[in-house]
């Protein structure tokens, strides 16, 4: 069985990795290209764009793919919306890995905004020390907080147009732990945090840190995407669907 994994998460590597250990499937890993160092799995790779909800409809129908999974991340919203819309027209099973947002826990001090624009109004008037982890391509609404001072934390170097005025570029990709973050923030004296709820364990330590800190937490919520009718939060229960379908699909599917 053929299967195409939208990936960008390690979520969608779980489940990559593991299908390549598995006679029955044969997946194909695709990356949207916005990474310019991505750590593929061992698996076929493809990388960039399809041409919209025609052009994957096109893709899936001459690559004879069974099934499809969305493993992106939860804030690429136009790709969810064309894997959803692609497989509503071709009649291939979709399947979204949504990991679980992150949620406030007791001692947090989150300040909940709609997006980019609604984050950098929240940081106000008044100068902050602002640890800034949106991603490269998120920072264009921050070039008129001016008043305040950035560390721009991202696993790829941004256009530096992008760049706010006062701002300190670190290149890093997690996981990354406790102790590191506990460090980060000290180190430059950060008291506030801004960053996309993304879920999952790889970047969750900074929610920590800031907690014990007592650090503000601006925290941009997920986008409303396209609705499935299939939707699991993790890898392996990714895997048990696939299983499932691979038992009731047609003999030589």
């Amino acid at each position: 069985m053929r299967v195409l994994i939208l990936g960008g998460t390690g979520e969608g590597m779980a489940v990559a990795e593991a299908l390549r250990r598995d006679p029955r499937f044969d997946p194909v890993y695709s990356l949207a290209g916005a990474t310019r160092t991505p750590h593929p799995p061992h698996v076929q790779t493809r990388s960039g764009g399809f041409g919209g909800v025609a052009g994957l409809s096109g893709w899936l129908r001459s690559e004879a793919i069974a099934a499809l999974i969305d493993a992106t991340h939860p804030y690429a919203v136009r790709i969810s919306r064309n894997a959803a819309r692609a497989a509503a027209e071709t009649g291939i099973a979709l399947l979204r890995v949504a990991r679980p947002a992150w949620t406030a826990q007791p001692g947090d001090r989150w300040t909940g905004v709609a997006d980019a624009d609604g984050a950098a109004a929240a940081l106000g008037d008044e100068p902050r020390k602002v640890l800034l982890t949106v991603g490269s391509k998120g920072l264009a609404p921050f070039r008129a907080a001016g008043r305040h001072c950035f560390v721009v934390r991202c696993i790829d170097a941004p256009d530096p147009a992008l760049l706010p005025a006062h701002a300190t570029l670190l290149l890093s990709r997690g996981p990354f732990g406790i102790a590191e973050e506990r460090a980060l923030l000290a180190e430059h004296g950060i008291d506030t945090l801004v960053t996309k709820n993304s879920g999952g364990e790889a970047t969750a330590a900074k929610l920590q840190a800031a907690r014990e800190a007592g650090i503000e937490v601006v925290m941009i919520g997920r986008p409303r995407g396209d609705r499935v009718t299939a939707e699991v939060p993790d890898a392996l229960a990714a895997l048990e669907w696939l299983d499932h379908l691979h038992q009731t699909a047609p003999r030589g599917a």
